[in-house]
């Protein structure tokens, strides 16, 4: 790596809730955070805010009136990007912003939409508040960062490659920080009948409805999960939460449009990538994407195996706080950031390993979205 690269701080706001001793506290226990989603068709569970953390966001669309007509995932990245970067120092005008979303302001566009379906006149501010770049412009605005704000797409794997993006501009000195993340709010009843028509979304009705990193499972189950998370990336060591060690990346030619091989060739030639970059071949822990799916947690499994001579303790998240899309790889980082903090090794109630003899130090993070975009990212203990 050319310069050294650090995390200096970090914010969410997930099913978990929005304070880092709570959400600490959640991981230690083996609590899931679904709940009933009911709509005029259906019912299923979904991942939401608690009550706390969606009154923080009610209260944050009431400071301004511009702020009253964005989409939730918009403020839910105003409001972790606001926590990421308290109690830093930065400059507006060499600090930079990358936070992305799987499917952007989704409730707004859908509520829209059905508006100009009834044939109801739309507001003005129909376009304006839908499009992608919504999200970095609108906490450009919230900080007062005159650097570059990009906003982009990369499905799943969208938070991840915003890390990838802001490697290049810190390590090229166009920028002194840079804010990066995902933010998406995808619970409607649209968003979730697109998984089920791709028969991936969960039918369990068990303690553990989404069974992530369990190999034996016998159907699909994944729940999809509302959510944000921001990170902040500098050549500073101070204050830094954890040192990124090693970057990697790759795409896999696929056969359709949500496949991946069985053995994920993208994840390992982004995990060997990372730890080529870092001078590794062992890690202590991998924090999955393992979405819930049959093929999906196998092939990233089968990818582990085949990258690691020693196999290094393997979790996921997503069996209790669910699937947040574009968000889902910034939420897995926080999981790597406090068990680095803490040493501990936070597991999975399907998957079963040996307790770990030493505090965790290094963990590998993998996200890989919908046409084989796979990143993985090294972190190691500052």
């Amino acid at each position: 790596m050319k310069h050294p690269i650090y995390i200096n701080g970090f914010g969410s706001i997930s099913a978990l809730g929005d304070d880092r001793e709570s959400i600490l506290k959640h991981y230690r226990t083996d609590s899931t955070h679904f709940k009933a989603l009911d709509w005029a068709k259906t019912s299923v569970l979904g991942a939401s805010l608690p009550a706390s953390s969606s009154e923080e966001i009610q209260n944050l669309a009431q400071e301004n009136p511009r702020y009253k007509d964005l989409d939730k995932s918009v403020l839910m990245a105003m409001f972790t990007a606001r926590k990421a970067i308290s109690g830093l120092s930065f400059e507006p005008e060499s600090t930079g912003i990358n936070i992305g979303s799987s499917r952007g302001a989704t409730a707004l566009f859908e509520a829209h939409h059905k508006r100009f379906l009834e044939g109801k006149t739309l507001s003005p501010l129909t376009s304006p508040t839908t499009t992608l770049g919504n999200i970095s412009s609108w906490v450009a605005q919230d900080l007062g960062v005159d650097g570059p704000n990009i906003s982009h797409s990369i499905t799943c794997s969208t938070a991840l490659h915003a890390m990838l993006n802001a490697k290049a501009w810190l390590e090229a000195d166009m920028c002194g920080m840079f804010l990066v993340g995902g933010s998406e709010a995808p619970l409607t009843e649209f968003t979730v009948a697109q998984m089920q028509a791709l028969k991936l979304y969960s039918r369990l009705d068990t303690d553990f409805p989404c069974e992530s990193l369990k190999l034996d499972k016998r159907q699909n189950s994944l729940i999809l999960g509302e959510g944000s998370a921001t990170a902040v990336m500098s050549r500073s060591s101070e204050q830094a939460l954890a040192r990124i060690t090693g970057f990697g990346y790759a795409t896999e030619q696929i056969t359709h449009n949500i496949s991946i091989s069985s053995d994920a060739e993208c994840f390992q030639k982004s995990m060997k990538m990372a730890l080529q970059e870092a001078g590794k071949t062992r890690v202590d822990a991998v924090v999955l994407h393992a979405p819930g799916t049959k093929k999906g947690d196998q092939a990233e499994v089968n990818a582990i195996q085949n990258t690691f001579e020693t196999m290094p303790l393997l979790t996921t998240n997503k069996w209790k706080l669910g699937h947040t899309f574009g968000a889902s790889g910034m939420l897995n980082i926080e999981m790597a950031l406090l068990m680095l903090k803490t040493g501990e090794f936070f597991e999975t109630p399907f998957y079963k390993q040996l307790s770990p003899s030493k505090p965790i130090t290094s963990v590998l993070v993998n996200a890989v979205g919908f046409g084989g975009n796979a990143v993985s990212i090294l972190l190691e203990k500052p």
